[in-house]
């Protein structure tokens, strides 16, 4: 996938290297690597958010740490405003064709390499290593609960005694100490009855659970037993990374993807290792402004990343069930894409078309969930296709105005259109999807989209509100790939 893209395609061929030193999110960086794609020069970024130890190498080579900064070969060039003024003397093409002619000498930039900025203070869970002893001591087998077969089980009472020996202390303290270890999400009772109990209830290993060991993109065979970070810790990595990816890799419009370029990435193997860490943290410690910018940007990520892995759905079938089958562990659970939509962020609303919700009365998922549903996030939600909105990185500190910023542009790039000689409203499938997140019926759902579209077009809405006859279109749903 993303060979055919037009915008990352037909780059020239050079001899040497172009190197751009640059951050995540800076209007000037983005300029440049918009001039380079423009100019089709294949590049080499260094995003000190990534790399923050080349900063004394640019230090070292400009005496100064502002970005962006561009080489070629191991001559600076500068930012937008020097490459705007070798243009306009006629300098630049000179400069290009040099580079494009004389190899990269050592002097160069290097390459950023893989093992950069990559050491953390690793530290082992304080239950790790009693978790191990558990592992090996209990038995596991295949065990019916109320006429369903769970695979790969072991009885509270056999956990209890392992507990009691390695503690040494009584069974009633050591159901104590059991729930402790339960809350780090090492294990689970198999139907979510429970947080840990003595006797014969049924509990699983995070590893064995078949959702978790069979379709988690960021299960790798293994728990995590490390100590886990504070959610917004790991939370804004991931940000970190997923904003550099996109600057580097997506459109500036955010509508095409370089999944092939993304696939062979940097930024996308160590944002594969890091999701490593989601498996599991504490997600009830995250406000609502991190719950949304943190799953919204986990599912736009999660459907690049399964493009890449197995690309993408075909038909209708394949799409309901891609919704329902990718996942990530998270928090010591499996959510699925349908999961983090609607269990998360519309706060448990039943998907379209089907009439039961996403979590059951007891999955322990629902105190995750927002309280009320956010009906912004629709137009921030990526399916990897051209109908989509456009993907964009979402922070928590400005995560509402993003998300109206992202409904209005969604709207003035087609997502409405509006005839006054036919009194017809036309919008996006998504909009009949998920009506009821926007209103009780079609006049409601206007009024609520006159309120986040540009004033010109609201006013042009609302004046036909007036009459009771006009009639809403929906355009079909483009599936094709945003590539």
């Amino acid at each position: 996938m993303g060979k055919s893209i037009s915008e990352f395609e037909d780059e020239m061929s050079v001899t040497g290297r172009i190197t751009l030193f640059s951050k995540s999110g800076c209007p000037d960086s983005k300029a440049v690597r918009s001039f380079l794609r423009i100019k089709h020069l294949p590049f080499v970024e260094i995003n000190l958010d990534l790399f923050p130890q080349r900063g004394l190498d640019l230090e070292e080579r400009t005496g100064t740490s502002s970005v962006p900064q561009l080489f070629f070969n191991d001559e600076l060039v500068g930012g937008m405003e020097e490459l705007n003024l070798l243009q306009q003397n006629g300098e630049l093409d000179e400069k290009i064709q040099k580079v494009k002619e004389n190899p990269c000498p050592e002097s160069a930039p290097g390459l950023p390499v893989h093992s950069e900025e990559e050491s953390e203070n690793a530290v082992p869970d304080e239950f790790a290593e009693v978790v191990q002893k558990l592992r090996e001591k209990v038995q596991l087998k295949d065990r019916f609960l109320k006429l369903r077969l769970y695979s790969k089980c072991f009885l509270g009472s056999d956990a209890v005694e392992v507990f009691a020996e390695d503690q040494y202390c009584e069974r009633d303290e050591a159901v104590e100490f059991g729930r402790k270890v339960a809350a780090k999400h090492f294990f689970h009772h198999v139907a979510h009855e429970n947080l840990f109990e003595d006797g014969n209830n049924l509990y699983r290993f995070f590893e064995h659970d078949p959702a978790i060991a069979t379709k988690c993109l960021n299960f790798f065979g293994a728990t995590n037993d490390l100590e886990p970070k504070p959610a917004a810790d790991v939370a804004k990595k991931l940000m970190t990374l997923i904003l550099a990816t996109y600057d580097r890799y997506i459109s500036d419009d955010g509508k095409h993807v370089n999944y092939y370029a993304i696939a062979a990435s940097e930024e996308f193997r160590r944002y594969v290792k890091l999701t490593e860490e989601l498996h599991r943290i504490d997600l009830t410690t995250l406000t609502r402004e991190e719950k949304l910018s943190f799953f919204l940007n986990i599912h736009n990520a999660m459907v690049i990343h399964s493009f890449i892995l197995y690309g993408r759905p075909n038909g209708a079938l394949e799409r309901r069930t891609y919704f329902a089958e990718i996942q990530y562990v998270i928090g010591g659970y499996a959510y699925s894409l349908s999961a983090i939509q609607n269990g998360i962020l519309r706060a448990n609303q039943r998907p379209p078309y089907t009439l039961t919700k996403i979590f059951g009365a007891k999955d322990p998922r629902l105190q995750v969930g927002l309280e009320k549903p956010e009906p912004l996030v629709h137009f921030a939600l990526s399916y990897g296709t051209q109908g989509s909105p456009a993907i964009r990185c979402y922070s928590p500190e400005g995560i509402d105005a993003e998300l109206r910023i992202a409904a209005r542009d969604f709207f003035d790039s087609g997502g409405i259109t509006i005839d006054s000689e036919a009194r017809t409203v036309s919008l996006s499938k998504i909009m009949k999807w998920y009506s009821s997140d926007f209103g009780k019926n079609e006049r409601e759902v206007l009024h609520w989209i006159a309120k986040h579209i540009n004033p010109t077009k609201a006013e042009h809405l609302l004046s036909l509100l007036e009459d009771s006859n006009v009639r809403v279109n929906y355009f079909p749903f483009d599936w094709s790939p945003n590539i």
